[in-house]
């Protein structure tokens, strides 16, 4: 055993008594249970093409099903073409016994699925350069499923949050959730993991970012002595995070070596030869799954992202999926079809004036009183949350904001304890000295100067050259680097010889890019 696998042993027996060694490996007892993987399965069967599947074949194979030693999973985990190193330890074999053993029948309908979901991915990861095995983890995010949603919230293939779907471009309301769209997903999904690599320029780090966040991440790194090895930062991340490498590796694992275990995928009834269509106008699924005769079931789950049916084309082009061999009678029958039952199917979205109204209803939220506040010149989001007391997400979320652009005499909702109602209520009359007073700040010259106008949240500089920004109170590395064209926080880091992404701070200047 070498000198830094005796460390590692020693420094991981001090937190955690659940981890031994044969020969030079690390083995960590599996302190993560794999009741999420089994769940994730389990909810395949939400999917339409799987239920229309053949009933008998979603039971495992007759055959026996083969499990091995740990030396051949470690010999053919090292066989899988990877620029990702893939370990092997106890917590891998367990969650590779998901997939192959507990829950064959589910990962059967998942074999089925890659054939569908996995060039679509390939495609796209490799226009944005990026290790095309990275396609494992929309197994372990979602089990292929488009319309997964877990317990927090997190939606879609890519699992996103609404707040980091926002960020990265996809569009979420109550009618369209792009979340669930797999195309546009996915290149979020491409976005954000090259933007953690320009951070961490390690994949394990990447991956295990991508499902706690890189605060999260970096944290762990900071208490583990600004440690960068996934392993030496093990215990200090959250629990879920420690099972997430070895829940990608298994699905590697599994997804290349099903045969050697006796599994054969469920043919799905999917069709692989579909096209997109854009459309201008308003039309629902119903009336071209109605006109066509195609089952609407088929036509929704091809279009997972259309949350009611309604295609709310008016407000902006959006593309509809389906069968490659019906978009030309789709195309010739256009104005049949967006005529047929159109007092049934678009009444309510006719008789919403407001083009942003038609595909945004302000959410309901239960328990809690509703308080209007009019943005004022030197306002942010940030400052509003703060005086409110409430959170940043759940300001940009109660009013359909992207980033955090607002303009002043907007009127924003805000949701608050009704036992502090009257309280709040009077912030909208504060003067701006008296509002950060109220939460136990003292404007200075420099905060105010922080708080510029909603309207002019991007700032030149002649220094150098370059365009510049100034941080302003909740801003990230990400939510900047969206405010430009052809910009990413990759490159924002490295032009401001940032490592860390989350130690900017309000009133800090940013180069951006070079004057054109």
């Amino acid at each position: 055993m070498n000198l830094r696998t005796v460390i590692l042993l020693l420094l991981f027996t001090i937190l955690s008594p659940d981890i031994f060694a044969v020969n030079d490996t690390i083995i960590i007892r599996n302190d993560y249970s794999t009741e999420r993987i089994e769940r994730d399965l389990d909810s395949l069967l939400n999917n339409w093409f799987i239920m229309m599947s053949t009933k008998p074949e979603m039971l495992p194979n007759d055959s026996t099903i083969f499990s091995f030693p740990d030396s051949v999973y470690i010999d053919r985990i090292g066989r899988i073409n990877s620029v990702i190193t893939l370990p092997y330890n106890s917590i891998i074999r367990n969650h590779i016994h998901v997939y192959t053993e507990r829950k064959v029948d589910r990962f059967r309908v998942m074999l089925g699925l890659q054939d569908y979901y996995f060039p679509m991915i390939e495609d796209v990861f490799d226009s944005y350069g990026l290790p095309v095995e990275l396609k494992y983890m929309a197994v372990i995010e979602s089990a292929l499923n488009p319309t997964a949603v877990s317990r927090v919230g997190a939606t879609g293939l890519w699992q996103f949050m609404y707040s980091t779907g926002r960020m990265y471009g996809l569009t979420i309301n109550s009618v369209v959730d792009e979340r669930r769209d797999p195309v546009k997903a996915t290149h979020a999904a491409a976005r954000y993991l090259k933007d953690l690599y320009g951070i961490y320029n390690d994949w394990i780090l990447v991956i295990a970012a991508y499902n706690c966040g890189p605060g999260n991440v970096n944290k762990a790194i900071k208490r583990s002595g600004n440690r960068k090895d996934y392993w030496e930062i093990y215990y200090r991340l959250p629990r879920e995070t420690r099972g997430y490498i070895p829940q990608y590796v298994a699905a590697a694992y599994a997804m290349n070596y099903y045969t050697d275990h006796n599994i054969t995928p469920i043919q799905i009834d999917i069709p692989l030869a579909v096209d997109t269509v854009v459309v201008s106008r308003d039309i629902h699924l119903q009336q071209i799954a109605s006109v066509l005769g195609l089952p609407i079931e088929e036509l929704s789950a091809m279009n997972p992202q259309y949350r009611t049916g309604l295609v709310p084309g008016k407000t902006k082009p959006y593309a509809i999926t389906m069968p490659v061999d019906m978009l030309g009678q789709f195309i010739e029958m256009t104005d049949t079809i967006t005529s047929y039952k159109k007092e049934e199917y678009l009444t309510t979205v006719n008789q919403t004036s407001a083009p942003s109204q038609s595909v945004y209803l302000p959410p309901d939220v239960k328990g809690k009183t509703k308080l209007t506040y009019v943005v004022r010149e030197g306002d942010n989001l940030g400052f509003i949350s703060e005086w409110y007391g409430v959170g940043l997400s759940d300001l940009r979320y109660w009013n359909n904001i992207y980033r955090n652009t607002i303009r002043v005499d907007q009127k924003l909702a805000v949701y608050v304890d009704p036992s502090r109602a009257e309280y709040y209520s009077k912030v909208n009359s504060m003067t701006f000295a008296e509002k950060q007073k109220m939460v136990g700040k003292t404007p200075s010259s420099s905060s105010v100067a922080a708080a510029s106008p909603a309207s002019q949240s991007l700032t030149a500089s002649s220094d150098a050259g370059y365009e510049t920004y100034t941080v302003r109170y909740g801003d990230t590395v990400w939510d900047i680097a969206k405010k430009y064209n052809d910009v990413s926080a990759t490159d924002i880091m490295k032009l401001n010889n940032i490592s860390d992404a989350s130690k900017i701070q309000v009133g800090q200047k940013l180069k951006i890019r070079k004057k054109s």
